[in-house]
């Protein structure tokens, strides 16, 4: 090699030397016209022909015939050398692939962007911080349920240049919380955002310390949410258990972020792109934009996801709505053709993101954190809804500085994501999908007077068990009935569950109350009061009375006076 050459191989960027392999939709490592290398980079070794200093000088050996590179098996075989291969490749599914490959998206895009992680996997591990989640979460996400994260956002000054930001010695408060629900399909989200002002009754928490003691810390009635976390040594588990008291909802995972992840992973996408209605100019936050759009990185970015006093009211729900804006921003841009097929932005991407992670125990690897990006990474944006907790101003304040729950509204919002019910109308449902639950409704039916089946209510006004009962035997002939009292949970939709021999009667009954396929829940027969098998119909909030045909959609209707915004749509800060 001669020294031009050599000194252009020695300042290529490593993260270039990944190369996508059209054929199999992955990166894989190419040095010079080499054949691909390990997906998992290794140490680096250093060529003999790349010293500086002369080799002595040897015979010639006879050549060898180098072989052809290993082909995968299944995959094409490769054109002879100086021909194109006459099928080009595929756009659309390489690109499904890398969005699976690279996981989901956002900030609690932390989560997924650790998906990447596989590139080099054991030092990307050596990257993550964990924390016990004391016996607070569910034990962690499983594959086939529905996903509840709890994202925190800490104000914890830490790293170099965030000393200047107003409270340089908080010990880290839960200044911005998300809680992310995957429904169970995966067809769907909800990001429904916690004010840190909200009062809450944050209950006893049992903790594991960062030296590793244990300390029982006891609860505060009536206190601003944020001091769910770091207030008298309160820990991310006391966050989360604060969140179960609030909305009945008891998250899997929960990811924490301090000030240095929006700067490291806005950066490691190469900026992220903002719209503002009007000029602003915050000596607080240290944001300066005009107005119009505007590509954002680094300290730019953490001051305008820290700006409030400059939009809205100037409170912390003006905050958030901008935090929403951007974190649509960011998953646009992270799902983007021009981050998924950059080998640069992935490696970047994979370090920012373990880098400014604190998960708890039941994410303490890369490989767990890829699994949980690969099931995010099957959100589409538009139906990923940002929301927020429903409240009012509390009305024990003459100078309004807190928030509560608004018992109107919040009540349903907390049902709706219990229930995996979406707050957007799904239209991207796959079409076998949709096939398999129309078939549930061909096929023959029963006799209505062979169709067994006990009715509970399970949301229903009350009484309203008894009274579909009663209008089954007497209008239907469904005589085989019985009333099964109340069911477990309270849900938001009307279900039937059957054994797959009872599926003439599901029918059937399917037919009398109008139920849709998505009500019909293949599953198992249960035994009524005689011993023999039975199916369950749970009466849901959307039973609208005995007799009345119901709708068995799988989206709901917003609560009136709840905002919304999808992560598909632009939208400028006023």
């Amino acid at each position: 090699m001669d020294a031009q050459s050599r000194g252009r191989a020695e300042n290529i960027d490593p993260a270039d030397q990944w190369v996508l392999n059209p054929n199999t939709g992955e990166y894989e490592l190419r040095l010079s016209n080499s054949a691909p290398q390990s997906a998992v980079p290794g140490p680096r070794r250093t060529s003999p022909r790349a010293s500086r200093t002369a080799a002595p000088v040897r015979e010639p050996r006879p050549e060898r015939e180098v072989p052809p590179p290993r082909r995968r098996r299944g995959a094409p075989e490769e054109p002879p050398p100086g021909r194109r291969s006459r099928r080009p490749a595929k756009k659309g599914s390489r690109v499904k692939k890398f969005l699976l490959w690279t996981g989901g998206s956002m900030a609690f895009l932390l989560i997924a962007t650790a998906g990447v992680g596989y590139l080099y996997l054991e030092h990307l591990n050596d990257n993550i911080d964990t924390v016990p989640d004391d016996g607070a979460s569910t034990g962690g996400f499983k594959k086939d349920q529905a996903i509840n994260i709890l994202i925190i956002g800490t104000d914890k000054r830490t790293g170099a240049g965030n000393d200047g930001y107003g409270d340089s010695g908080s010990v880290g408060h839960a200044d911005t919380t998300i809680l992310l629900h995957v429904s169970k399909d995966r067809s769907n989200a909800t990001a429904l955002s916690i004010p840190r002002d909200l009062i809450v009754d944050v209950p006893d928490c049992p903790t594991t310390q960062e030296d590793g003691s244990k300390k029982n810390i006891a609860g505060s009635p009536g206190v601003r949410f944020n001091t769910s976390l770091g207030q008298g040594g309160r820990t991310p588990s006391c966050t989360m258990r604060t969140v179960t008291e609030l909305t009945g909802i008891k998250p899997d995972n929960f990811v924490v972020a301090d000030f240095n992840a929006v700067k490291t992973l806005t950066s490691a996408v190469g900026g992220v792109e903002v719209c503002l209605d009007k000029d602003i100019d915050d000596p607080d936050s240290h944001l300066k934009l005009s107005e119009g759009t505007h590509t954002i990185e680094g300290e730019q970015a953490l001051a305008f996801v820290r700006t409030r006093h400059s939009v809205g009211f100037g409170g912390d729900l003006s905050r958030i709505g901008i935090q929403q804006q951007f974190l649509g921003s960011l998953m646009r841009k992270l799902k983007s053709n021009d981050t998924l097929t950059s080998p640069t932005k992935l490696v970047k991407l994979a370090e920012a993101a373990t880098e400014a992670l604190t998960v708890d125990s039941q994410l303490d690897s890369v490989g767990k954190l890829k699994d949980l990006g690969l099931e995010l990474g099957k959100l589409n944006t538009k139906n990923l809804t940002f929301t927020t907790v429903p409240v009012i101003d509390n009305p024990a304040e003459t100078v309004k500085a807190t928030v509560v729950v608004n018992e109107t509204t919040a009540p349903e919002v907390f049902d709706m994501i219990k229930n995996d019910v979406s707050f957007t109308e799904v239209k991207a449902q796959k079409k076998k999908e949709k096939a398999a639950v129309a078939a549930r409704l061909k096929g023959t039916k029963s006799d209505a007077s062979e169709v067994r089946v006990r009715v509970l209510n399970g949301g229903a006004p009350s009484g309203s068990a008894q009274t579909q009962l009663t209008w089954l035997q007497t209008s239907a002939g469904v005589d085989k009935s019985e009333n099964g009292g109340n069911a477990d949970a309270v849900q938001a939709k009307t279900t039937l569950e059957y054994a797959p021999e009872q599926a003439d009667q599901a029918r059937r009954l399917a037919a009398i109350m109008g139920l849709s396929g998505s009500a019909m829940k293949p599953g198992e027969s249960v035994t009524n009061s005689q011993g023999l098998p039975t199916m369950t119909l749970i009466l849901g909030k959307d039973f609208k009375g005995a007799g009345v045909p119901l709708s068995g959609s799988t989206s709901g209707k917003t609560p009136d006076g709840v905002d919304k915004s999808t992560a598909d749509q632009v939208q400028c800060a006023k």
